[in-house]
């Protein structure tokens, strides 16, 4: 690990700049190395509080739906109660990932290699013949220790967190800045209105949060999709974990559920490490949920929110959906450019970055560099 260590004394030695500087990006390790991907696992996503799912989709009991974060196979449970858990999704005999898809087990959660069950509280109900034929009992085994492991986690709003090491401050702590800019999004009247699978992406994480991030880009990539939004009437947002950026605008709109771009008043928030809210006034939202699958793929997912019940027909939500396609397609073809951009000894040092448009970015980026530390 002593190549990890040496790219971060790197990125020590760059980040302090004068106010108003120019500011340094990432090398180019942080965006290629399957060490410094495998290293992220651990102490980005297993220590912090990390997005992995959304609670409406497990609002029937016996509903569960695998996921990946840290590294590490998850499994997302909704009980005979409503109550959602979220447990390592490893059967506890032999290790076998126990549910590879999801789907609704209705009451219990069975091993497919021999049998184990498991209540959707997680307990080990069953071992068939483990101490011979139609005997489970094996002295210095008890079931009651060997139930499905848990993970520490959070149901906020609509949203599944979870902290994989056990450690991190309480969510109430670790969330405060990021709850404090979304204070204009009335969450009561958040309403799932569509889910958009954007496939796997050809670039690293980091890419997509830091070009939600940051405004500079707005006006070229999206010249049609964002016309709306000037540059001029960007601002950036950074305050601990929530970085983002934001635009208002003098005349603000009655609905957006009309827009065929946009041009709207808006947030653009995330916190640190993946989750990702895009508030547009006066009522539409959405989440993305970015799950890395290599140093250089990253899968992802967007689920689109009105704010309230009203304006939204079936038509225009099919509208909706097509936008934020468009607009996502837009930041993957030039995420993946940066990708390949990365493998230029020219790219070695990270780049340049603006001290006005790209500070919350590169606040994202030390962030980053400061996890790895651990």
């Amino acid at each position: 690990m002593a190549v990890i260590e040496n790219i971060i004394e790197r990125c020590d030695a760059q980040r302090h700049s004068a106010p108003g500087a120019v500011l340094s990006g990432l090398p180019t390790e942080l965006y290629t190395s399957e060490a410094v991907f495998d290293r992220e696992q651990e102490r980005v996503f297993a220590r912090n509080w990390t997005l992995i799912g959304f609670a409406h989709e497990l609002a029937t009991p016996g509903t569960c739906i695998p996921v990946t974060a840290g590294g590490q196979p998850l499994l997302i449970v909704s009980n005979e109660a409503g109550e959602i858990g979220v447990f390592h999704n490893v059967c506890r005999h032999r290790g076998l990932k126990l549910v590879d898809k999801p789907c609704n087990v209705k009451q219990s959660i069975t091993c497919p290699y021999h049998a184990w069950s498991y209540g959707l509280d997680g307990a080990l109900e069953a071992a068939p013949h483990f101490g011979g034929f139609r005997i489970q009992e094996v002295p210095g085994f008890s079931r009651a220790d060997n139930g499905l492991v848990p993970v520490r986690h959070v149901v906020w709003h609509d949203w599944i967190f979870v902290n994989i090491s056990g450690d991190a401050p309480s969510f109430e702590e670790y969330s405060r800045p990021f709850a404090e800019q979304m204070k204009l999004l009335d969450t009561s009247k958040l309403r799932p209105i569509g889910k958009i699978d954007l496939g796997e992406v050809k670039c690293n994480w980091k890419f997509l949060m830091e070009n939600f991030i940051e405004p500079y880009h707005v006006p070229i990539v999206h010249d049609e999709t964002a016309a709306g939004q000037p540059l001029k009437d960007h601002y950036t947002i950074s305050n601990g974990v929530c970085l983002g950026s934001g635009v208002d605008l003098e005349d603000q709109k009655n609905t957006t559920a009309q827009s065929s771009h946009l041009d709207m008043s808006a947030r653009y928030l995330t916190m640190f490490p993946n989750f990702v809210l895009g508030i547009y006034l006066p009522d539409q939202a959405g989440v993305h949920l970015n799950i890395p699958v290599g140093p250089d793929r990253t899968r992802q997912f967007r689920v689109l929110y009105s704010v309230g019940e009203q304006h939204y027909t079936d038509e225009s939500k099919k509208a909706l959906c097509a936008l934020w396609y468009d607009v996502h397609k837009e930041d993957h073809a030039i995420a993946e450019l940066l990708q390949e951009g990365r493998t230029s000894s020219v790219m070695r040092d990270g780049g340049v970055m603006s001290p006005h448009w790209e500070d919350s970015a590169h606040g994202f980026q030390q962030l980053v560099v400061d996890a790895l530390r651990g």
